[in-house]
């Protein structure tokens, strides 16, 4: 069929149907290539992020789960997986070197704080200048935890008046984020977080989003077992604790 070199109309439904007719008319130019299907490639990507799960179901699992896998992985995957979880535990341990919080004086900052910084992750907290409002009393509380299980974070503290003359009590706590030698994350009050009822597992999340702990990191599992252990249990003796808790923080 030989095409006519003037510009014509012609009809078109859909030019991206399969049809003879829109054949013809892209060969000669009329309309343009029908654009590929991204079918193929929507179902590459499924495929691809299907075989990553399954790649990757064993991350941040501990020793103790690995060996309950015994029976439903094969045995040369799930002892690679074993070794790597060994390694990374060993390397954990080996740069738990802190495990305490630091009280920070002003003459020493430079040094426990900024130049320790080239090493680890080190978080500081400004406390009120007594150390007495509410959500000061709540993080001290929950680095005093931490520190104890994410050694190879440095957790610092002190009053925020002898760090910055003149800083004032509505701004504390504050929380410091030092690596590399600079500041990399600031928090005023805990109004970013949860407020009063701001938990270990929000800062937590924090030690996470700025790279200090990983995703998988077994210590935040371990702490998640531990809290619905004690949910259940509180469950089973009929205990709700729900008001007992909240007058407190009234």
């Amino acid at each position: 069929m030989q095409m006519p070199d003037v510009p014509m109309n012609v009809p078109i439904d859909d030019p991206n149907a399969d049809t003879e007719w829109n054949d013809i008319l892209r060969k000669h130019g009329v309309i343009p290539e029908k654009p590929p299907s991204p079918t193929p490639m929507i179902q590459e990507a499924i495929e691809e992020a299907r075989r990553l799960a399954h790649d990757n179901r064993l991350e941040g699992k501990d020793l103790d789960e690995l060996a309950e896998l015994e029976d439903e992985e094969d045995e040369d995957f799930l002892e690679s997986y074993r070794k790597k979880r060994m390694a990374e535990l060993s390397t954990t341990t080996a740069a738990s070197i802190y495990n305490q919080v630091y009280h920070l004086q002003k003459p020493d900052y430079s040094k426990d704080v900024t130049e320790a910084s080239q090493k680890a992750h080190v978080l500081v907290l400004l406390t009120s200048s007594q150390g007495t409002n509410t959500e000061s009393r709540v993080l001290i509380e929950i680095w005093r935890e931490l520190a104890k299980r994410f050694g190879d974070v440095k957790f610092c503290q002190m009053r925020a008046d002898l760090c910055i003359e003149g800083y004032p009590d509505k701004n504390t706590p504050t929380v410091l984020i030092y690596r590399d030698g600079d500041i990399r994350r600031q928090i005023v009050t805990l109004r970013d977080l949860s407020g009063p009822r701001t938990s270990a597992q929000d800062v937590e999340k924090l030690l996470v989003d700025v790279g200090a702990v990983k995703v998988g990191d077994s210590r935040l599992q371990q702490r998640r077992k531990e809290d619905a252990e004690v949910n259940t249990s509180s469950i089973r003796q009929g205990k709700t604790g729900g008001d007992d808790d909240d007058s407190d923080w009234d």
